[in-house]
């Protein structure tokens, strides 16, 4: 346990460690700060002390902003389009509009800010393609973790229990959240008392049973992509409902990435696929890998290898994709890719069949159309009389060294969570706020059919905040 308040009433219980979690607890640190009264504040963690941070420790952590440092300004309809128009566009521009604040907060505490140039164009700047560089924490989400984590660390006010789960929310008579049932690490219960909880303990891809419940078959096929996502157990879900909290978000929807075979590392994405092709343990194609740019297109390669390709799958490339500067920086396994002088030899090193992949190969170098190949915008170079057809990016591969990667799909996230107003309180299904219930980050749903990326942190951070000024506002 850290910090020197012991106690087991709190103003606000904080269930998990990630962003949304540090978020909520520092947010409500600052705004309660000067009171003659001290609060008092429980961050609940289920991991030990040194896995501590849940997915946020893991992640690169991209920021969909600008470099004027604001959010996207095509993001919410983005989203809006993406759904079919069942998300929260209210949600959204919450986002946007809380967006420079909550990089504000989160600087002052240690955390910079990195515009790092990347070898391919996204469209986390209005929609366009661009080659501007886009912004992440230097050091990722982990420095999320620890620059937060030690501010709550150096405040008297404030316990972290590690190796604490949650069981079940507590309430007075008249139905208010007054608290957490606990087991401690030593296997025993424990009530804590608290006038807010905030949920921001994760969805509920670490927990087998849920996703199978949810997603459906073959659900435990799917690897984490990062050890800390173990502990996102669904307890906000589970806790949450048992209250009768509504939900949003697709229950068997997922955001899942394409990731190096070869590697435990975590986070090994293969952001850089676009220039070559994909496929499958048969050899054959299945994806148009120029659909869109790479942000656009990662998650939906990702879920069809779970989906609908047992899981295996092989990204082919060759010297005009090796040529691309910094191509390198956008493949995060720490294991570079297979390289040969030939298709046959590559095959060989990648355990699939050489004929099949050198005739793959020369139909789709045959199916490739005219134009000018551009790595750095969508080009229109695509293929003719091929299914599956490649939209932009479709160059020949015949140029040795040759280059692939065995991929496999990752579980990041579940789409599907508790439904919060724009305060971050849980609500019923009449939209009624749950009083004294707070959640914040993965645990709440938001997305339907698709994620227009490099907003899952960002949202969390923005409503931990929003969650806490709230729960200060109500402890007066």
């Amino acid at each position: 346990m850290s910090g020197t308040n012991t106690s087991t009433q709190y103003d606000l219980i904080v269930v998990g460690f990630g962003a949304a979690g540090l978020s909520a607890a520092l947010s409500f640190a600052e705004a309660t700060e000067g009171r003659e009264q001290p609060a008092r504040i429980a961050v609940l963690e289920r991991a030990p002390e040194e896995e501590r941070g849940g997915a946020t420790r893991w992640t690169g952590a991209f920021l969909r902003i600008t470099q004027d440092r604001q959010l996207d300004t095509d993001w919410a309809e983005h989203v809006g389009r993406v759904s079919g128009g069942l998300a929260d566009l209210d949600y959204c521009r919450t986002v946007e509009r809380e967006t420079p604040r909550t990089l504000d907060f989160i600087e002052k505490h240690g955390v910079e800010i990195a515009f790092e140039a990347f070898p391919l164009p996204h469209t986390f700047d209005g929609g366009t393609p661009s080659m501007v560089p886009p912004a992440s924490p230097r050091g990722g989400g982990a420095s999320i973790v620890e620059q937060l984590g030690a501010a709550l660390e150096n405040d008297p006010r404030v316990d972290i229990r590690y190796r604490t789960e949650a069981l079940r929310l507590t309430t007075s008579d008249d139905g208010c959240v007054d608290g957490v049932l606990v087991r401690t690490a030593e296997g025993l219960t424990q009530r804590l008392s608290g006038r807010a909880v905030v949920l921001a303990c994760g969805g509920f891809q670490g927990n087998t049973e849920m996703l199978t419940r949810y997603v459906g078959d073959r659900a435990c096929d799917l690897p984490l992509i990062a050890p800390g996502i173990t502990n996102n157990r669904g307890d906000a879900l589970r806790m949450a409902l048992e209250l009768g909290a509504d939900t949003a978000g697709q229950f068997d929807g997922i955001h899942a990435e394409p990731v190096d075979r070869r590697t435990e590392k975590a986070d090994s994405v293969l952001y850089g696929f676009s220039t070559g092709i994909f496929v499958n343990r048969e050899t054959r194609r299945f994806f148009d890998e120029g659909r869109d740019t790479w942000d656009n297109t990662f998650e939906h390669v990702g879920y069809e290898i779970w989906k609908n390709q047992q899981q295996e799958a092989y990204w082919i490339a060759d010297a005009k994709t090796l040529a691309i500067p910094g191509i390198l920086n956008s493949l995060l396994s720490d294991v570079p890719p297979e390289q040969a002088d030939s298709l046959e030899e590559l095959a060989g090193k990648l355990g699939i069949d050489a004929e099949g992949l050198e005739k793959t190969v020369a139909e789709f170098n045959a199916a490739v159309g005219p134009g000018d190949f551009d790595p750095t915008r969508l080009d229109g170079k695509a293929t003719v009389g091929i299914e599956p057809a490649k939209s932009n990016w479709a160059t020949p591969l015949d140029t040795a060294p040759f280059i692939g990667v065995p991929v496999t799909a990752a579980i990041c996230f579940t789409y599907g969570g508790v439904r919060t107003d724009l305060d971050g309180r849980v609500v019923t299904p009449s939209g009624t706020a749950i009083p004294g219930l707070y959640a914040a980050g993965e645990a709440t749903g938001l997305f339907y059919h698709a994620y227009p990326p490099a907003t899952s942190v960002l949202r969390s951070l923005i409503f931990g905040r929003l969650a806490a000024h709230h729960a200060a506002q109500q402890s007066v």
